[in-house]
Parts: C-alpha cells; structure tokens; sequence
C-alpha cells in the first residue's frame, strides 16, 4: 500500500491501529504488540510523525457526564453554491463550538453538521447562531437516541 509517505507495509497498519485504540500506549507495549523492538518501533514512529500520515493524538472524554448530553445531526440544504458563499459558511460554522464534526456531502443536503449541546434549550441557541446571517434553504436536525458505534478507531489492518 502507498501512503503519503510512501510505501506502508502491515507493520505501520498495526503500528497505527495500536494508536488509534490507545494514543497513550508506552513504546515499548506497542513494539511488543506490533512484534518488533524498541528501536524499530520508535524509527517507525518517527517516519509516521515526519510523514504527516499521524496528525496528532487526544484524549476521548465523556461529554455527557459534562451536561453535553443532546447530539444532533442538521442537515443543510441551501439555495447558494458560489465558492465564496460556501467559504463564508464554513469559517461560520467552523466558529461555532457546538459543532464537533462538518461536512460538505453529495445528495439531497448540502451540508452535514454534528453538534453537542445541553439538551434542547442548548441547541435551539446554536439554530439561532447558524442561520444568522445566512440564507438557507432547509435546516432539520435528526436527535440521537443512543450512541452504538460512536468514535471507533478504524481497525486499519482489516481495511482494504
């Protein structure tokens, strides 16, 4: 396989997969449950670092143990397409700090935005802060029940 920094082998997948479950995984755990030494594993780390295919690391918190306890997925449509509307909209949303995940999407909706708030009171506020301004079409949020699969690390080994 052929990555951003050339040639990957099974070596870095596992390497990376390691480190998608657990960012906070010692060196010498990871060489151990990779197969390979000390040395190998921290020259490989650095190649993936230095490549820019590792882009950081974070720490995964409970957000509804915090009060963020409403996830909602709004979905946009809207009447613009200009390159400087789209722009505009994106530095909008990209301000607004409900919103964990946005994306621009093909089919019937323009837009695909992800946001966290304290129940609905929370979201009704970030609504008035995402259309000021902005002429949409459609704005309709689908409200999570529950959470099955919520930030899974992609088994990168497994992928093809």
């Amino acid at each position: 396989m052929i990555g951003k920094m050339g040639k990957i082998d099974g070596i870095d997948m596992r390497l990376l997969s390691c480190l998608q479950k657990d960012a906070t995984i010692s060196q010498r755990d990871l060489a151990e449950q990779v197969g390979i030494s000390q040395n190998a594993c921290w020259r490989r780390l650095q190649r993936l670092h230095a490549s820019g295919l590792i882009l950081g690391s974070r720490t995964e918190i409970d957000l509804a143990a915090l009060g963020f306890d409403l996830t909602v997925f709004v979905m946009i449509r809207t009447r613009h397409h200009s390159k400087e509307w789209a722009d505009s909209f994106r530095k909008h949303v990209e301000h607004l700090p409900e919103v964990v995940e946005f994306y621009r999407i093909g089919g019937d909706w323009d837009y695909m935005v992800k946001v966290i708030t304290r129940g609905m009171a929370g979201y009704d506020v970030f609504y008035q802060k995402l259309i000021t301004n902005f002429d949409l079409a459609t704005v309709t949020g689908f409200f999570s029940m529950e959470a099955i699969i919520d930030n899974r690390a992609a088994d990168l080994s497994r992928l093809r």
